[in-house]
């Protein structure tokens, strides 16, 4: 049970990391609120960010679903998951640069680019190792462990792993936005932008490297 807690406790914190970094999209938030000189503006943008980030969750999560259904290569999933996150964090390190294709996509579509900016920053591969852990601190009663039914316990770890996670995120990000909008104004945001690719990529390899720990 502590080792499940703890793990439900990285998702979370990860989800307030994410949050809090700007890269994920909050200050386009406070931008299209102080643009539009409306509070509702600043709750639809963090709603469509919102929104975004729970789809690139779910679609890098879901696929491991369907993999853990081979139990029999588990291990092998999540060390190859693991060397996944590590090898995403190593590029981020070295290529500093951010995909161009995001600049294209119009400030309208904040759903759009939240998705795609999850996906390009491997958000999504971040909570992969962390996802496989709570599904190997399950227990299932050998004799009911059918493929199907074994899958369908897994996406709904999955699904659940990605809410919490993007609730954890549009909390921490909305309340940093309202911050920003209500009091601190747009002079802060322009003279306090923060920039967390460094940590990002790190905390990407970090993770890998505990999850190896674990399997071994």
């Amino acid at each position: 049970m502590d080792t499940a807690a703890a793990l439900w406790g990285a998702v979370v914190a990860s989800g307030i990391y994410h949050g809090v970094n700007p890269g994920m999209g909050w200050p386009l938030a406070v931008s299209a609120a102080l643009m539009d000189r409306s509070r509702a503006s600043l709750y639809k943008a963090l709603a469509a960010l919102a929104g975004g980030h729970l789809l690139a969750m779910t679609a890098i999560l879901l696929p491991f679903s369907a993999l853990l259904v081979l139990v029999e290569w588990q291990r092998e999933i999540r060390i190859a998951a693991a060397c996944l996150v590590i090898a995403l964090g190593l590029y981020l390190l070295i290529n500093r640069r951010h995909p161009r294709f995001l600049a294209r996509v119009p400030p309208t579509r904040l759903a759009l680019w939240s998705f795609l900016v999850a996906m390009a920053h491997g958000a999504g591969l971040m909570l992969v190792p962390i996802y496989l852990g709570i599904c190997r601190t399950i227990e299932t009663d050998p004799g009911h462990a059918a493929a199907s039914s074994l899958m369908t316990g897994n996406a709904g770890i999955a699904l659940t792993v990605a809410t919490a996670h993007t609730l954890a995120m549009a909390l921490s990000g909305g309340l940093i936005a309202a911050g920003v909008y209500h009091w601190l104004g747009l002079r802060f945001l322009s003279r306090s932008w923060f920039n967390l690719d460094l940590v990002w990529a790190v905390s990407l390899i970090l993770v890998g490297g505990i999850s190896l720990g674990f399997v071994w």
